[in-house]
C-alpha cells in the first residue's frame, strides 16, 4: 500500500431559503422556540448541498455534500457536522469524503476532520481548512470553501 497526500479545494452552498432549500430543519427542542436565529441551539438539519468548482452561485456542481449538522452552541455559534462530500464529476466521480466534527462557525479559520471516504478515497484520513465565503445571516444561507488534505492507501 502507497500513502498518498491529496490537497484540492470544494465549495458547497448552504440554502435553507426559497422554493428548493439544500438544508432543511428536522428537529428542533422546544426550548428554542422563540429565538429567531437562523439555527437556534438543539436545530438538526439535514443537508443535500451541491458541490461547486468555484464559490460564485453559477460555478459548475461537481457533486453533493449530504448529512447532518446540529447547532450545540449555547452562546458561541457551533455545529457539529457529518457530510459526506460526494463526487458525481471528474477525477473523483463515484468517490467520497466523510467530514466528522465540530465546527465553530464564528470563526475565521476553523478545521474539520475528514474520518473515512469510498471509492478513490477508500480509508481516507486527514482535514478539511474552512473558509466562509458568503454567508446571509438573516436566513443562513452560506458559501464555504473547504480546502481538504487527504491521506489515503
Amino acid at each position: 500500500m502507497t500513502r498518498i497526500s491529496l490537497e484540492f479545494l470544494i465549495n458547497y452552498l448552504d440554502q435553507k431559503c426559497g422554493k428548493n432549500p439544500s438544508a432543511v430543519l428536522v428537529a428542533r427542542a422546544n426550548i428554542t422556540v422563540d429565538d429567531k436565529s437562523p439555527s437556534p441551539f438543539s436545530s438538526v438539519f439535514a443537508i443535500d448541498d451541491p458541490l461547486i468548482v468555484g464559490p460564485e452561485l453559477t460555478s459548475e456542481v461537481i457533486g453533493n455534500a449530504q448529512g447532518l449538522w446540529v447547532s450545540t452552541g449555547r452562546d458561541i455559534p457551533t455545529l457539529v457536522a457529518y457530510f459526506d462530500f460526494g463526487f458525481t464529476k471528474g477525477e473523483f466521480n463515484g468517490s467520497s469524503i466523510s467530514v466528522f466534527s465540530r465546527n465553530p462557525i464564528s470563526e475565521t479559520e476553523r478545521e474539520l476532520a475528514v474520518v473515512g471516504g469510498r471509492g478513490k478515497f477508500r480509508m481516507a484520513k486527514g482535514f478539511a481548512q474552512l473558509k466562509t465565503y458568503f454567508v446571509n445571516v438573516t436566513n443562513g444561507d452560506a458559501i464555504v470553501e473547504y480546502n481538504v488534505t487527504v491521506f489515503h492507501y
